[in-house]
């Protein structure tokens, strides 16, 4: 499928509650999650086309902080065509962090490992990201080519900032947009802060997560339309990927009214910039094939390729 027609969803989860419980579920308002989740669900639920570009290839991403959640993603991988790549988990405080990262690469489905995450939103210190034991752990990921997912709320920019600082070869994704305060009284403080860390050129965004930030019963596209306009002016369509955080954003809307939305907001983009957001973004940091046809392939290295071009108590769906 040639990069014009490809859509690619860089950020979404699988969960099978069978194999592995999702305690996070039982939070109130998770009710319509409380299932299993697998790849068939997901194909089912994005039939949508997004500016002509049907869904070709995804980036699953962890929930757990659990190598064992890690090791069922990449066997899933490695027998799931749509899967073309895996962000998992393993402990950066660990002194052995690089040796578990791997032994996840030499495992099955290991070259799908294409970056890790922690969820550092659930931490309260406020420097955790400058924790000398994180930081030597997030060194190994650098050093194995890999980039590293940033889960932070919108308050917790300042250790992402000094992380885009400290460790300028490691590439970096800010999930979610960091969770723009869209309910909150303004949008000003999260503006200045995405404006800081975009100055960083190994940092890349992911336009995922906003609807369940946003009322989950009553938003409008209208209401996400700052946080775009601020997204892109900032980070440029290069450095901006399509997410769906399916199926989370079955509470706020569900795949296809995500989907609907993205096109509106890509209306006055060129084909190039909408080239970029749905598929060459999310491809080039992730090194994702072209097609599955070139699927077995070696990943490009992430060293390798060019970078694209204050509420802790929030308890809003995005993962």
């Amino acid at each position: 499928m040639p990069d014009t027609d490809r859509l690619v969803d860089a950020h979404h989860h699988l969960w099978d509650l069978e194999r592995r419980p999702q305690p996070w579920l039982d939070e109130p308002g998770h009710e319509p999650l409380r299932r299993t989740f697998g790849p068939a669900e997901l194909r089912s639920a994005a039939d949508r086309p997004i500016a002509g570009r049907r869904l070709a290839t995804t980036v699953v991403v962890q929930c757990l902080p659990s190598v064992d959640e890690t090791r069922d993603l990449l066997a899933l991988a490695d027998g799931e065509e749509l899967i073309g790549a895996v962000v998992g988990w393993a402990d950066l405080t660990s002194p052995g962090a690089g040796d578990v990262i791997d032994e996840l690469l030499h495992g099955t489905g290991g070259r799908y490992l294409r970056s890790v995450r922690h969820l550092v939103q659930s931490e309260r210190d406020d420097r955790w990201l400058q924790h000398p034991t994180v930081e030597a752990g997030l060194r190994e990921v650098a050093a194995r080519g890999l980039g590293y997912d940033v889960l932070i709320r919108d308050h917790q920019f300042p250790q992402a900032i000094r992380l885009a600082q400290r460790l300028p070869d490691l590439p970096l994704v800010l999930d979610h947009a960091g969770k723009p305060p869209i309910t909150g009284d303004g949008l000003g403080e999260w503006a200045h802060a995405i404006r800081l860390l975009a100055v960083h050129p190994q940092v890349t965004c992911k336009v995922s997560g906003l609807v369940t930030e946003a009322d989950h019963t009553a938003w409008t596209v209208g209401d996400l339309r700052p946080v775009w306009d601020v997204l892109l002016d900032a980070f440029g369509p290069e450095r901006l990927m399509f997410g769906s955080d399916w199926p989370v954003c079955v509470l706020a809307g569900g795949w296809n009214r995500w989907a609907a939305t993205v096109e509106e907001l890509l209306t006055d983009c060129s084909d190039q910039d909408v080239a970029a957001i749905l598929s060459g973004t999310a491809s080039a940091f992730y090194g994702l094939p072209d097609s599955a046809a070139t699927r077995e392939e070696d990943p490009v290295p992430m060293t390798e390729r060019p970078h694209t071009g204050v509420r802790a108590d929030r308890t809003r769906g995005t993962r």
